[in-house]
């Protein structure tokens, strides 16, 4: 207890310098944090990506090149093959160019939910299926622009109608939310049929076919069954899991775990160097100080522990300090990015860092005061 007054002496005996200290590690053990808690949320978020639903696109591009629609009754038919839904995607905006609106044009077959990756109330599933003109909306963009059921949007859609025109209006009879990978962005689901016979281009043509397995074991014999019906064709496909074009959106980031060691490492080399050098300095203003403990019975190792015990106590607060403010912050930020959040062994690793970069930074000023001899010390004075 008799070092407490010292200990708590040396921390403030500059206080901009203390403070600066403690907002540097702070700032750098909140971005470690976040890091973190960022690296979990997209580990979640692919995680969480369904297994059993396959897209099949064509073996050139996912969205750019059109598959017969007539592909859609030979996958129906491959063994392990539960539902199969033609999707169309196409680019409309609404009353401005940058308010853009995904359509996504589905038929509304039995069970066709299964599909997808959407969550409609059973009421707005029976709307939707009895209007050609009815559209399902996301909820946060019925709520950014206000939508209700039973509003009349029109939209200027990239697809015109057999009569040149890029307006389309649709009637909102529902909304759903979308729990896929990546699936953020306004949009709206339309009808598929409505769609393909009032286009002026295109027809009997699909982006792509969504299909849902009867057991998530199956999906990859029946994505290989289903790459056969049209091998060697002009329409090749390419069908994958949403679970692996995740994981192809993580890899297209780069290697995402490399990527924040290498800054966590960056940061906290900076951060070594930054207290090492200011913990130089302290010892150096307090070269008489120490000289008087020294003499007073204070053994070296004695002064080099309490040096260690100014930069730990700094460090440890601070690193907590700024691991809480990633704690609160990842809640926040997971209603934007599904998953988000800080594991229990993320904070005990980022204070084992705090204790590490303590000791690392605050040995060599601890080893120069330890060393300090009391004679050249006073005479220096």
């Amino acid at each position: 207890m008799k070092f407490l007054p010292l200990i708590w002496s040396g921390i403030w005996r500059k206080p901009g310098r203390t403070i600066l200290i403690f907002l540097q590690v702070g700032v750098a053990f909140a971005l470690f944090g976040v890091l973190q808690g960022l690296k979990t949320g997209v580990q979640h978020a692919v995680d969480a990506a369904r297994a059993d639903l396959l897209i099949v696109h064509s073996r050139l591009s996912l969205i750019m090149e059109g598959l017969p629609i007539s592909l859609l009754g030979p996958i129906r038919s491959v063994p392990g093959v539960g539902v199969a839904i033609p999707v169309e995607l196409f680019v409309c905006h609404y009353q401005k160019p940058e308010q853009g609106v995904l359509s996504v044009a589905v038929t509304p077959d039995k069970d066709w939910t299964t599909a997808f990756t959407f969550a409609i109330a059973p009421q707005d599933l029976d709307a939707f299926a009895k209007s050609r003109t009815a559209a399902l909306v996301l909820e946060a963009t019925a709520k950014k622009y206000g939508w209700k059921i039973g509003d009349r949007i029109p939209l200027i859609c990239r697809t015109v109608q057999k009569n040149g025109s890029p307006n389309w209006t649709f009637e909102v009879v529902g909304t759903f939310t979308d729990s896929d990978f990546g699936g953020g962005g306004d949009k709206i689901i339309m009808s598929f049929p409505y769609y393909d016979e009032a286009r002026a281009t295109g027809r009997g043509t699909v982006n792509h076919i969504n299909v849902s397995v009867t057991d998530p074991n199956l999906a990859v014999p029946v994505a290989d069954a289903i790459d056969r019906l049209s091998a060697n064709s002009s329409h090749e496909t390419k069908t994958e899991s949403i679970r692996e074009l995740a994981q192809q959106q993580v890899q297209q980031i780069g290697d995402f775990d490399f990527l924040i060691r290498a800054v966590v490492s960056a940061v906290l080399a900076a951060l070594l160097f930054a207290i090492a050098t200011m913990m130089v300095q302290s010892v150096h203003e307090r070269t008489s100080e120490l000289a008087v403990l020294k003499t007073i019975g204070f053994t070296d190792r004695a002064v080099f522990m309490l040096i260690l015990a100014e930069a730990l106590s700094v460090c440890i607060l601070a690193g907590a300090f700024g691991l809480a403010l990633a704690t609160a912050a990842l809640p926040i930020a997971a209603r934007v990015v599904t998953g988000l959040s800080m594991p229990k062994i993320t904070l005990a690793i980022g204070l084992g860092f705090a204790v590490l970069v303590a000791l690392i930074s605050a040995a060599v000023p601890a080893l120069l005061a330890a060393r300090l001899r009391v004679s050249t010390a006073l005479a220096e004075r």
